[in-house]
């Protein structure tokens, strides 16, 4: 795992499709405002989650970082759902709205960064910290 929302296979780069994950050094609040590292914790909930699976892409092209944009899954999951029902990314509006059902879910049960307090990670690479 590179992050929460991007994998490394055979060496390539692969952002899931469709979805924001907090950004590795980024801290989120729990419900009671003790600070946690969210951007960390989806990473590792991602590798945790995936463990020895084998993990199968569907790319959909390239971002500007020529990372491949693909939807992945792992026992016949799709990884970016998973972290989206769980709290541990965003559905990323700008890009799909396929994930959107699953984070309202997760936020009206308060999963993940849900339980508190956080900036969103577009927001929070824009420097609103």
């Amino acid at each position: 795992m590179i992050d929460g929302d991007t994998l490394e296979i055979h060496g390539e780069r692969i952002r899931l499709n469709g979805i924001d994950a907090p950004e590795s050094r980024q801290t989120c609040q729990r419900a009671d405002g003790s600070e946690y590292r969210c951007g960390q914790g989806a990473a590792f909930a991602l590798a945790d989650w995936i463990g020895r699976a084998t993990v199968t892409c569907e790319p959909h092209g390239h971002d500007r970082y020529r990372r491949v944009i693909a939807t992945c899954y792992a026992r016949g999951e799709d990884a970016g759902r998973w972290l989206v029902q769980n709290g541990h990314a965003l559905a990323f509006r700008r890009y799909s709205l396929v994930y959107v059902p699953d984070e309202e879910r997760a936020q009206a049960a308060g999963s993940g960064v849900w339980q508190g307090h956080f900036i969103l990670p577009w927001d929070w690479r824009k420097g609103a910290r």
